[in-house]
């Protein structure tokens, strides 16, 4: 080989074959590939390597917050005005709370209600209430189902989307099957009236014997409305061996709402929040998952800033 030749060249210069060869050899080595130049485009600070596609689709669900009970001793304009400096986006409002938003409000408040959320950029997403159907005395069965009427005109007199309802567990000495079927029956009336106004009902996943996931769903099958569906409620009874997944695999597809709580009971171990955000963003849930924690926080900053950690919190857990 004389001075100044190249492997593989003849004179200095290479063959068309020599130079097909070696090309491909880059690309099937994973080398820096040819942009569209044709030119080799190694990377750079500017230009990083490109990602390898990821099949996760990404989070369509946001942050709100049932106002039970970090804001329950809040009044609407500052439970408006803490959302707005959090970045929190949706308002449950629990009945019996400061905020005042109740079917007794009359119809100039109801509009002065619905200016507040819009003028604040806050969506109103609905009524927390405490109608439940399980009771043994047919009366007061019909007594919850008006109530929950009455919510329901609230709801679309503010511009809201549910009501949630819940059922609160079998009453002594009644078959729990035979519970189950009431329950579901009772949300049917609830469901029409909620479908005529617009708006959805929401059963909270709630109670003892009626939050375990296989008997919501057989209540859910009883009721078979399109309005209604569930309000994922984050309960100890979803986890089974360390997992949600066969909880929300019985449960999705009558998922309207979703409350969550502790989110530190993830690094706990004892409630898989990464797990549950993986299952709502792999199932194109997007509405919201929202902050119901049991401690009040009568002061307002200091309930502001556990709320700031909160979302910062809920951001790495639903990034994964």
């Amino acid at each position: 080989m004389r001075k100044g030749y190249r492997w593989g060249s003849r004179d200095g210069q290479w063959s068309r074959r020599e130079i097909l060869g070696i090309g491909a050899a880059v690309v099937i080595g994973g080398g820096w590939g040819i942009g569209a130049s044709g030119a080799a485009d190694p990377p750079t600070p500017e230009r990083p390597a490109a990602k390898p596609p990821t099949s996760e689709p990404p989070a369509r669900f946001r942050l709100g917050l049932v106002t039970y009970n970090v804001a329950k001793d809040w009044d609407l304009p500052t439970i408006l005005r803490v959302c707005q400096e959090v970045g929190i986006t949706a308002v449950e409002c629990r009945t019996t709370h400061k905020h005042g938003v109740e079917p007794s409000l009359s119809a100039p408040q109801r509009r002065e209600v619905k200016k507040r959320f819009a003028d604040a950029g806050v969506i109103f997403w609905g009524c927390g209430t405490v109608c439940e159907f399980h009771a043994a005395d047919a009366a007061v069965v019909r007594k919850n189902i008006e109530e929950c009427k009455r919510f329901i005109d609230l709801v679309r007199d503010l511009g809201g989307k549910g009501v949630k309802v819940r059922p609160n567990g079998v009453p002594k000495g009644v078959e729990p099957a035979k519970t189950f079927e009431q329950i579901g029956k009772a949300l049917i009336a609830c469901g029409k009236a909620a479908a005529d106004a617009g708006v959805e009902i929401w059963v909270e996943v709630h109670g003892a014997v009626t939050q375990i996931p296989q008997n919501m769903r057989t209540i859910m099958e009883h009721c078979q409305h399109p309005a209604v569906g569930i309000c994922w409620n984050s309960n100890p009874t979803d986890v089974h061996q360390g997992s949600v997944a066969a909880a929300f695999a019985l449960l999705q597809p009558y998922l309207k709402s979703c409350h969550i709580n502790d989110l530190d009971n993830d690094a706990r171990g004892t409630y898989p929040y990464r797990e549950l955000f993986r299952l709502l963003r792999q199932s194109g849930y997007d509405r919201f998952t929202l902050c119901e924690v049991g401690r009040a926080y009568p002061d307002v900053a200091e309930g502001t800033a556990f709320l700031k950690k909160y979302k910062e919190q809920w951001q790495r857990l639903v990034q994964g």
